[in-house]
């Protein structure tokens, strides 16, 4: 049995259909398990940090994302025969990062206790996701202006299946115990390149406008916690006409090629229509 929280996340979805495709049991942890959708196949269960006990009775391994870690979860988690925990980490975890940032803050400190819980652990540390692309969603369902900023920031976006499919492997195969793994999408793209891909996806011409990142707000960011925005907005601008890190963890794992943002166009095309 594989425990899996965030079950009804990109990338925790996709994880738990692949691995009942495998023919592996799935216990899919969810907050609310009444509005989950997830496949019959999951044995679907209510997520409860503050209180974890027995939801990990018979599984022998769990991916986790860092809001759902805790030390009470953890030491649960061992107790009901979990020896391998899998953690959707960050790419903002590395040496000399901005130890100051609330993300690298959230991720590193998710990896701190489950180093410290006892059990073996590998890390997955994705870089740009390529579904952040969906808060221009409502712009580009009303219409072919896309408003945002720094046009020119640039990254590797990569596809959340991707991550899954990595997930998967490390799960299910050896050799991955006390790996970290960084993971990006095969190209670079800018901003407005990600949103040319978008048009070409759906058949239209969409040009991105550039905003002034000083009125940026949640009508730009509609998915964001506004105490992130600051944040983002550097993270943003630090990236321009810098050329992002890309690796080929994602092919050298899973045996085939990272997805490029085009293809993630394509598939989440019904996203933006």
């Amino acid at each position: 049995m594989i425990a899996v929280t965030g079950a009804t996340g990109n990338v925790g979805r996709a994880l738990v259909d692949r691995l009942l495709a495998a023919g592996r049991p799935v216990r899919a942890l969810t907050r609310d398990p009444a509005r989950a959708a997830l496949p019959d196949g999951a044995e679907v269960a209510r997520l409860r940090p503050e209180d974890p006990t027995a939801l990990f009775d018979g599984a022998s391994a769990v991916f986790l994302y860092a809001q759902a870690v805790t030390a009470p979860l953890l030491a649960a988690a061992r107790a009901g025969g979990v020896r391998h925990a899998v953690l959707l980490s960050s790419g903002l975890v590395q040496e000399g990062a901005d130890e100051t940032h609330p993300l690298h803050v959230l991720h590193a400190t998710a990896e701190r206790l489950i180093r410290d819980s006892g059990l073996g652990w590998t890390f997955l540390r994705p870089n740009a996701f390529a579904a952040n692309a969906l808060r221009w969603a409502p712009q580009i369902r009303a219409g072919n202006t896309v408003w945002g900023v720094y046009a020119d920031a640039v990254s590797a976006p990569i596809h959340e299946d991707d991550i899954a499919a990595v997930a998967e492997r490390v799960l299910l195969d050896d050799g991955h115990r006390g790996a970290v793994h960084r993971l990006t999408g095969p190209q670079a793209a800018t901003n407005a390149e990600q949103v040319a891909a978008i048009g070409a996806a759906l058949g239209r011409e969409l040009t991105f406008v550039e905003a002034d990142p000083r009125t940026a707000g949640p009508e730009l960011f509609p998915y964001l916690d506004p105490r992130m925005l600051e944040r983002l907005l550097k993270t943003f601008e630090d990236t321009v006409g810098v050329p992002p890190e890309i690796t080929g963890t994602v092919e050298e794992i899973t045996g085939r090629p990272a997805r490029t943002f085009a293809r993630w166009a394509r598939d989440h095309a019904g996203d933006f229509g």
